[in-house]
């Protein structure tokens, strides 16, 4: 995000004491004088647990000592409350059973559908059981919902928004049932309908105040992005409304019938298909245990209870929300609230996670907080989750001894389609961290950034942290900060804060706000006072803004060295940063940058490579010039800020002449930043005169890029303008 800092600290202040993350390991846990194998299985007994007898989980726990390993057969364990480890289940190892796959369930089958004369089902819903989501035969359905509603229509203040009668929400049967969702830059928000009187709508509470301007718990800066900001552009939609139920696999919950009814998608048969919705919050606990192996085994159907209440889902960044009627005024953001996650380590020591399944989830997949220490979650799968994958920390600035997240590391996992409903939500997030490693873990097709690590933005809090000697390493990470989504300013990889000896390394970023209308999908993000990170070596290819920005002035000392990248960026502008040594501007990415690529993520993986830019060593024209916006500035590799710009003439047009006939197979428009430049023709010529041009026509805003598909042959390139306004482009890339 972008906000200014009005408090400024000397260089010598960010550097800290890592003596308060420094804690000794605890040492590993004797194992006990007799060490059992205990058998547990989803229908096992409850009372007893012996050597040789299946049990229930919890019997399970209540019998292991330290030493102990629990196998779990294969099959779903249905848990209606959270299963909690504590203190005494140290030193046990919960392991799945050789060719088993057992699976901690919280979810409820729904059953005895009935079919409507409109072609939907109805289900009852059991009592105490309130569905947020609902997956048919393992595929997830959509809250029933509508188009987006302009800021000229649905007009939000501080109080309610108007809109009622123009959308015809004043007319549903059930209003209340609904909820807006609305997206403003990096945030997002979920508010279910209180009232309507007329036009005028008013939402729960407090979820409407918190996502609204004047808590004085976010920092004035973020008023500028809540629900009645200037920056707050529609609803993105609303949803779950009976009169909304028309696209095959959607759902609307009705808390007054307490059914749900589901329109079916086609080979859907709800006489016979698996109907599950998430139920339990918080599958398994780990509260104060350490030297704990969880290995092989499946977290799926866990619940998010918060965003369904009145408390709502008034999102702060990356999946945090901002909760409480009042509360502390705390700009730094210590007061947040983090998702509700299948796994959770509190206090961990020496706690393994690995070869775990997470899927079909409501809230998060996995947190460690509370201090937990020199643990690890590796080579486990996130698919289909409503909020992010792993929350490593919390975001307390300078925490005691016992509550400082230390030297934990999140390796080999394959993390996909994660933050599906709440989309402001990141892959893995961790706050003020000390010596974190986050590497070899595959990231694709998220909403917004991938990784993130650091808190704080420019409040000074987060000049004097913990927050040290992080590791991003040899990830790959691809197709994030999606344009569908509409979440923006972020990065694949993105941090806050000073972190003396933070290195972000070896990493293939593809595909980051590409296709971005607004032109702030980066690579990696060194935001506000970002400061003391290295960046080197990384592989950054197809982003919709810079390939590493360090925008804030007051982000000092970060250095990007060696990296590869497809364009150019200016030069970082914290104080004392420097770039040195990198390789832009590629058309291809050499041996080296394909090395390193092909190296990354949690399995090897595709390296897409760079197409030529027949562009290159083009005579770039234009029809008038702005003044210094030359043609030129189109074709110097940097997509980000230099700008070819003519005047505002009917038919202003920019154009590049390759010098012989060429197949054009793709050209590739980036919109200059903050430059509407919208509604133009692609013309491609043989001639200079354009007399037997191919022409493509672009309606609306030209994104960042928009890719046009050709396959013509000419010499001549021309973007001109079939409306009315100036042409401004940061780049023009022309593909065989």
């Amino acid at each position: 995000m972008s906000h200014r800092a009005r408090t400024f600290r000397t260089a010598a202040a960010l550097f800290v004491s890592a003596a308060a993350v420094a804690l000794a390991p605890l040492p590993a846990a004797q194992a006990a004088s007799s060490v059992k194998v205990l058998h547990a299985a989803p229908h096992g007994s409850g009372s007893a647990c012996t050597v040789g007898r299946p049990c229930s989980v919890e019997a399970a726990r209540d019998a292991a000592s330290s030493g102990d390993r629990v196998e779990l057969a294969d099959g779903t364990y249905q848990l209606t409350k959270t299963l909690t480890l504590g203190a005494d289940a140290s030193g046990v190892t919960w392991a799945a059973a050789p060719h088993a796959h057992p699976v901690l369930s919280g979810g409820r089958a729904l059953t005895g559908w009935s079919e409507n004369t409109d072609g939907t089902w109805t289900a009852k819903v059991p009592e105490g059981v309130t569905p947020r989501q609902l997956f048919v035969d393992g595929v997830r359905a959509v809250r029933a919902r509508g188009g987006s509603c302009a800021a000229a229509v649905c007009d939000a203040t501080k109080t309610g928004m108007t809109g009622a009668e123009k959308t015809g929400i004043a007319a549903w049967a059930r209003p209340t049932d609904a909820e807006a969702v609305i997206r403003v830059r990096w945030r997002n928000y979920h508010c279910r309908i209180a009232s309507v009187s007329g036009d005028l709508m008013t939402f729960a509470q407090p979820c409407w105040t918190n996502s609204s301007s004047g808590t004085d718990r976010t920092g004035p800066a973020w008023d500028t992005t809540t629900v009645d900001s200037s920056r707050y552009a529609k609803v993105s939609y609303f949803e779950n409304a009976r009169e909304l139920l028309d696209t095959p696999g959607e759902f609307v919950w009705d808390s007054a019938a307490r059914t749900i009814t589901y329109l079916p998608r086609k080979g859907d048969d709800m006489r016979r298909a698996k109907a599950v919705t998430p139920a339990t919050e918080g599958l398994l606990t780990l509260d104060g245990a350490h030297d704990v192996t969880l290995r092989g085994i499946g977290f799926a159907y866990a619940a998010y209870h918060q965003p369904s209440t009145d408390e709502g889902y008034a999102g702060m960044q990356a999946g945090l929300t901002l909760t409480g009627a009042t509360g502390p005024v705390d700009h730094a953001g210590r007061y947040y609230t983090k998702p509700a996650a299948a796994l959770t380590v509190r206090g961990g020591r020496n706690v393994t996670v690995t070869g775990a399944d997470f899927t079909h989830l409501g809230g998060a997949g996995a947190i460690f907080e509370q201090g937990t220490q020199d643990s690890t979650l590796t080579r486990s799968r996130f698919t289909d989750l409503s909020s992010g994958a792993a929350y490593i920390g919390d975001t307390e600035p300078e925490p005691a001894a016992d509550l400082a997240g230390a030297r934990n590391t999140v390796s080999y996992n394959t993390i996909r389609r994660t933050g599906v409903e709440f989309t402001d939500a990141v892959g893995i997030w961790a706050g003020y961290e000390a010596g974190t490693v986050i590497d070899h873990n595959t990231l694709e097709d998220l909403p917004y950034s991938a990784i993130s690590v650091g808190w704080g933005w420019n409040q000074p809090e987060a000049q004097q942290s913990v927050l040290r000697d992080n590791r991003v390493t040899n990830n790959r990470i691809d197709d994030v900060m999606r344009v569908a989504y509409d979440q923006h300013d972020g990065g694949a990889i993105y941090t806050q804060g000073a972190q003396p000896g933070t290195v972000i390394s070896g990493n293939y970023i593809n595909r980051s706000g590409y296709e971005n209308t607004e032109r702030d999908g980066n690579g990696v993000y060194l935001d506000e006072q970002s400061s003391h990170i290295t960046v080197e070596h990384n592989v950054i290819t197809r982003v919709g803004y810079k390939w590493v920005s360090n925008w804030a002035d007051y982000g000092i000392q970060n250095t990007a060295i060696h990296n590869w990248t497809d364009t150019a960026a200016p030069a970082l502008s914290g104080t004392g940063s420097v770039m040195t040594d990198n390789w832009t501007g590629l058309d291809e990415l050499p041996a080296a940058a394909l090395d390193v690529a092909h190296k990354t993520g949690a399995h090897p993986g595709k390296v897409e490579q760079l197409r030529e830019n027949l562009a290159t060593g083009g005579t770039a024209t234009q029809s008038s010039t702005s003044g210094t916006a030359t043609a030129d500035l189109a074709l110097d590799g940097d997509s980000s800020t230099t700008v070819a710009k003519t005047a505002s003439e009917a038919g202003a047009w920019w154009q590049v002449d390759l010098g012989s006939v060429r197949h054009v197979g793709q050209v590739e428009l980036w919109n200059a930043a903050g430059m509407p430049t919208a509604d133009v023709d692609v013309q491609i010529a043989d001639s200079a005169d354009f007399s037997d041009a191919t022409t493509v026509h672009i309606t609306g805003k030209v994104q960042g890029p928009s890719l046009i598909d050709t396959d013509a042959e000419g010499r001549y390139v021309r973007v001109i303008r079939t409306g009315t306004g100036q042409v401004g482009l940061a780049e023009v890339r022309v593909h065989p």
